[in-house]
């Protein structure tokens, strides 16, 4: 922490500071007008994810708005120092999936990115926020942010997740409960057995939802997990300097008689795999449920607001609805570990006749990886498209866009009225092998029952 203003807020030292062609090229034209050069160019580090397509990324890009952005983001890069990195150089990717492989997210990080779902870093212990254009520019300028204080919920997670429920459950669950606005005002600082048990991948995808819940940003502890995950990678210490950096992360865990501002408990044996049904992603039920009534929602009129956009009818089973594409991917689950959970239950079955289905790897690096062990062989046999690292689907500002009406089983985080690229488009979230499932029958369905995960 650098400071106290005079408004009450704190200045706080930003670590690292990760940028992409959405939110910072008005923050350098900012920097620009005012004669302002970057502070800590060798903090930041920037990619491209959200508006380059996922087909072919031949340049000049086919779309002139997508093509200037990522011109004006070469630009600045290249003006004031900062790592870019940009497609075919084997690093680009979702910032959020970029930041973790190459090692750039590291414990006790403060982290800041102009994008929301940012709260994915605080999976390895860092306190990561997503931030605004105007931000984005005071960060570059000033390597610091100006921010109220938090007040901290700990969330509890106990015992063993039942066969086919996922990280992607768990935190659906939790938005469930607890709402869209119950995190407002709050850090959210996951906990319990069940959590430790989680791959950094999958801590990643609970941290990455927490921004849904309403929370300013995500965190879990770091541990022998994230120690071994970070072992090795590219822009991580080695050798006796690994010794030393994580003697020093460990130091920044939470105490055992740490205090909280709220508790909240959770049992995972009770979670089943959760879809959504409406246009929140605390909108949400197990896949077995039916949606729920006047009766049973707590807002009348948004229940029917939601039913009206969703063309779904209260007290009807969700399992059955019927999709038209499914999208695997995004900074949620587009990681090499979902692919690879999908691939295991996807050999020997096909894509329903009429769905559209895509998987987009979340980098460059996870596209290779999923090569080298022929996953996309078996997803582009099941009937997926496999295609090139980017945001795509998750928020269409690409062209990979939503037609008309159409459903899609979605594994990325937002289900909002046309999230993906069409005014009346339905989104329906839910975790990688259950958009398998829905694919493969053409309507939302069980992975359990699809592929025989029972037992």
């Amino acid at each position: 922490m650098v400071g106290q203003l005079e408004n009450g807020q704190y200045q706080v030292f930003m670590a690292l500071h990760l940028i992409h062609e959405v939110t910072s090229p008005q923050a350098f034209g900012m920097l620009k007008d005012k004669g302002l050069n970057v502070a800590y160019p060798a903090r930041t580090f920037a990619t491209v994810d959200h508006i380059i397509p996922t087909d072919s990324q031949a340049r000049p890009l086919a779309d002139d708005m997508a093509e200037r952005m990522l011109q004006v983001l070469e630009q600045s890069t290249a003006e004031h120092g900062i790592e870019f990195f940009a497609p075919e150089t084997g690093s680009q990717g979702i910032v959020h999936v970029v930041g973790p492989e190459l090692g750039l997210t590291q414990p006790g990080m403060t982290i800041c990115c102009g994008d929301s779902h940012t709260a994915t870093h605080g999976a390895f212990g860092c306190i990561a926020l997503g931030i605004g254009t105007s931000q984005v520019r005071d960060v570059l300028a000033s390597q610091t942010l100006a921010m109220d204080p938090l007040k901290v919920r700990k969330i509890n997670i106990h015992g063993a997740l039942k066969k086919g429920v996922t990280a992607k459950d768990v935190i659906l669950h939790v938005i469930r409960v607890l709402g869209v606005n119950g995190g407002v005002g709050f850090a959210y600082e996951y906990s319990g057995d069940t959590i430790s048990r989680m791959t950094m991948e999958e801590r990643m995808t609970v941290c990455n939802m927490s921004i849904e819940g309403g929370a300013r940003c995500g965190y879990i502890n770091p541990d022998e997990t994230t120690y071994d995950y970070l072992k090795g990678r590219e822009r991580v210490p080695s050798g006796e300097a690994f010794e030393m950096a994580r003697a020093r992360w460990a130091s920044f865990a939470s105490d055992d008689d740490a205090t909280y501002d709220d508790v909240v408990d959770f049992d995972a044996s009770q979670i089943e795999p959760t879809v959504t049904w409406g246009v929140t992603p605390a909108q949400a039920i197990g896949v077995g449920e039916r949606i729920p009534t006047a009766e049973t929602h707590t807002d009348e009129e948004l229940l029917a607001s939601a039913l009206n956009y969703m063309k779904l009818e209260a007290n009807a089973p969700i399992k059955g609805t019927a999709i038209q594409v499914a999208f695997i991917g995004s900074c949620t689950n587009g990681r090499l570990s979902d692919f690879e959970a999908v691939a295991e239950v996807l050999r020997g079955h096909h894509v329903a006749q009429g769905v559209r289905a895509i998987a987009v790897p979340g980098s460059e690096k996870v596209d290779a990886a999923a090569r080298a062990k022929g996953l996309h062989e078996i997803f582009e046999s099941a009937g997926f498209e496999w295609r090139k690292p980017g945001c795509s689907m998750c928020l269409a500002m690409n062209p990979d866009k939503l037609v008309g009406d159409e459903v899609c089983a979605s594994s990325s985080n937002r289900n909002f009225m046309g999230r993906q690229g069409s005014s009346t488009g339905r989104t329906i979230l839910m975790s990688p092998i259950m958009v398998a499932a829905a694919a493969v029958e053409g309507a939302v369905a069980d992975a359990r029952e699809v592929f025989g995960l029972e037992g």
